[in-house]
């Protein structure tokens, strides 16, 4: 059977990139990012606060973290909920020893349901990073204009409204998004996004509302991939991150700044066996001379103040 010449056919294909949303680049290549008081990497905490429904319908796919067994899946949601009831405030209390303040990414739900947690939160002095409504709640194609217009601006009027602040990172529930999802959280004032996983320092990102900022947010070194998806042990994620800080301080003394993200789920590493963990490779980072502990929204205006290319 013959192929139909069509097939071969794509509007888009030139040299460069397919889309208009950034121009290509290679990181070894752009202008030198010089971060306040000369230091070489800002350290990027991301705890994540989710709420993940008991009869959560998974679509179009169940999220990391997801319900597991046959309703109701107690196990794994009173699991969650520890996160949030119990290992929030280890995570807390390891990163003020530390001089930390994080970017929490918290789904709207959360908001709801535990407003106490909220105001926990700011009165650490974290950012709020809005993570969607909840975990049951995806961002993709296919999903009605109308409606993810709908759950971008709950989210964020509800969030804004338990903090306080403005809520300027986007980070959507298991960085699933739809081809407008960018474009929805630029319009609603948001100033960077969190969702695509393709360099480790930040870029502009192009909206009809403007420049975005897209910010490197790993997700290979997170908590969830190495300890519970790939089943590593607790020395290995320690070995991860200080792997990860060790190249990108390296890099940086010829390359200029660079951002370690570290992306984290307190129903994990909040666990008594796990928190010492983090703890070890966070004291490795900050004995180096150079490191500079940052919320997400610092990074982005110390990055954008020196507009690289």
């Amino acid at each position: 059977m013959s192929m139909d010449a069509s097939y071969l056919q794509y509007a888009r294909r030139r040299y460069g990139m397919d889309h208009d949303r950034y121009a290509w680049s290679q990181l070894h290549e752009r202008p030198k990012v010089a971060w306040p008081n000369g230091a070489r990497v800002a350290l990027w905490v991301v705890p994540a606060l989710e709420w993940f429904p008991l009869d959560m319908k998974g679509k179009p796919f169940k999220p990391p973290g997801a319900m597991v067994t046959s309703y109701p899946d107690l196990r794994h949601y009173t699991l969650r909920d520890y996160g949030n009831r119990v290992g929030i405030f280890r995570v807390m209390k390891s990163l003020a020893a530390r001089g930390i303040r994080a970017s929490v990414a918290m789904n709207a739900a959360v908001a709801v349901r535990y407003p106490a947690l909220v105001s926990a939160c700011v009165a650490q002095g974290w950012e709020i990073l809005a993570n969607g409504l909840d975990m049951d709640h995806l961002h993709y194609e296919g999903l009605p204009a109308g409606e993810e217009q709908r759950l971008v601006t709950t989210t964020l009027d509800i969030l804004r409204r338990a903090s306080g602040q403005k809520v300027r990172g986007w980070l959507s529930p298991a960085k699933s998004e739809s081809y407008a999802t960018p474009d929805l959280v630029a319009a609603a004032g948001c100033d960077y996004l969190c969702d695509w996983v393709n360099d480790d320092m930040p870029y502009a990102f192009a909206t009809p509302s403007g420049a975005i900022t897209a910010m490197p947010h790993p997700c290979d070194i997170d908590d969830y991939q190495i300890l519970i998806n790939n089943h590593h042990t607790e020395d290995d994620f320690t070995d991860a991150l200080v792997d990860q800080f060790d190249v990108l301080f390296s890099e940086s003394a010829e390359g200029g700044g660079r951002v370690m993200a570290i992306s984290l789920h307190p129903w994990i590493i909040g666990q008594p066996f796990r928190i010492g963990a983090l703890e070890k490779a966070l004291d490795h980072m900050l004995s180096r001379r150079g490191v500079w502990p940052a919320t997400g929204s610092e990074i982005v205006d110390a990055w954008r103040a020196q507009k690289p290319a």
